[in-house]
């Protein structure tokens, strides 16, 4: 008689990426607590899973409309960045193979701060082309954060370095004879949009991170630039910094003190 695998081991296995059904089959044979309780938490992160699989390929519909259709080129297209109060609104547009499989990427919203960062590595690892689009405080300034926003994703789908044939942008257009789709809430509903949600915000998390060396006080590390409590002390105390809105209250408030 074949000896049992003890209860760690079947979870061990359970935890691997090459179980085999015929192992899985046998160990539903077993009616240890322990295993059963190992299964039901297998089964319940597979059923997990399969659930994200069928959102992600959700996400790929618009995508995969076109690729029908002959066109091979889509860069999907977001910004992040327009309500802070310090630094640069950044865009980013990504071109993706048809064989991408990264099921985890989505929304940049959704995302913790550790898989967006995970994330943006296999993006430009595995995207055919990435653009990325800034729009500098003084460019905010001078003709107000939509425009600007208009701007850095003209700018994104420029440094491409393959020319698109369809766009697919959150919530506008761009002046771009390039044939566009302005989708609400593109970033959850095109693979390509949330791929360049989360270059964008990332790009631009980094970005901050090296402001805060340069501007320090205000937290730029913890905050983005958005206006939270340690912000506005740094901003009250200090004044604004040379990468603060000057258009947005409060820095066009703490200017006139």
């Amino acid at each position: 008689m074949t000896e049992k695998l003890t209860i760690k081991a079947i979870k061990d296995r359970l935890a691997s990426a090459d179980l085999t059904a015929a192992e899985l089959a046998s160990f539903r044979q077993d009616d240890r607590k322990g295993v059963i309780s190992a299964l039901n938490s297998y089964d319940k992160k597979q059923a997990r899973l399969a659930q994200k699989q069928l959102e992600f390929e959700k996400r790929l519909e618009i995508e995969r409309s076109f690729w029908r259709q002959g066109i091979a080129y889509i860069a999907g297209i977001d910004e992040v960045g327009r309500g802070p109060l310090a630094g640069p609104v950044v865009s980013a547009a990504v071109i993706l193979p048809t064989d991408f499989a990264l099921s985890e990427v989505n929304d940049s919203k959704q995302l913790s701060p550790k898989k967006r960062e995970e994330l943006y590595g296999k993006i430009l690892e595995q995207a055919l082309a990435v653009g990325i689009g800034v729009a500098s405080n003084k460019v905010i300034d001078e003709v107000n954060i939509y425009q600007a926003s208009r701007l850095a994703m003209k700018e994104a789908v420029a440094n491409l370095q393959i020319q698109p044939q369809q766009l697919i942008i959150d919530a506008m257009t761009i002046d771009s004879t390039i044939p566009q789709l302005k989708l609400i809430k593109a970033d959850a509903k095109s693979a390509s949009v949330a791929a360049a949600s989360i270059v964008a915000k990332v790009y631009r998390d980094h970005l901050m991170q090296f402001y805060e060396r340069v501007y320090p006080g205000y937290g730029f590390v913890q905050n983005d630039g958005y206006g939270t409590k340690q912000h506005l002390a740094g901003l009250a105390k200090l004044g604004p910094s040379p990468i603060h809105r000057h258009s947005f209250e409060p820095v066009k408030k703490a200017l006139q003190k």
